[in-house]
């Protein structure tokens, strides 16, 4: 019943719009072809002086830092080196099960770097005999294939990858991935 009287009311809706409408009374399609004014959605990145501090746990996904934790590990913190040089702003971490002694860690880092700092850092690194890649990503400086002794995989060990001001650091170039500015 209360559909029959809906549809009633539709019919009679849609009779009464089709016959009241004249020609006169159309809108122009000139006068509406500029729409309304619009704004940009608000951005949602943070400003670069804005970027939380660096934390074992805010410079990779948070499940793989609770993935670790699961596993009973542990992060260590120690500050951010390319070769002798310290970058005070930036974090190193190792994560893994301090109860046991072992090489089985992974290692993450991430830090602010200008340009100028960048060349000299992959300039000291390459004179002592670490080799570059350059790619859209950015320019990846890694170990030399020769000292991994079975470490890593494809023939990256150790690799910063030097971005536009910043760099990360990974046990592995393909851990690189896992390495994001600090969210």
């Amino acid at each position: 019943m209360v559909f029959a009287a809906a549809a009633v009311v539709l019919t009679g809706a849609v009779s009464t719009a089709c016959t009241a409408a004249t020609p006169d009374a159309a809108p122009s399609v000139a006068e509406s072809a500029a729409g309304p004014t619009i704004a940009p959605p608000p951005t949602t990145a943070t400003p670069a002086s804005e970027t939380p501090d660096p934390t074992c746990e805010n410079i990779i996904p948070q499940a793989t830092a609770d993935d670790f934790t699961s596993l009973g590990w542990v992060s260590q913190e120690e500050p951010f080196r390319i070769g002798a040089t310290t970058l005070d702003d930036g974090i190193q971490c190792k994560w893994g099960d301090e109860k046991i002694a072992s090489d089985r860690v992974q290692i993450f880092g991430w830090a602010p770097i200008d340009e100028a700092a960048a060349k000299t850092a992959r300039d000291e690194l390459v004179a002592s005999g670490w080799q570059v890649e350059v790619d859209a990503d950015g320019t990846y400086v890694t170990e030399n294939p020769e000292w991994l002794g079975g470490r890593g995989v494809d023939g990256y060990g150790l690799t910063y990858l030097f971005g536009d001001g910043w760099v990360k650091l990974a046990d592995t170039r393909q851990s690189l991935i896992l390495v994001d500015a600090p969210r």
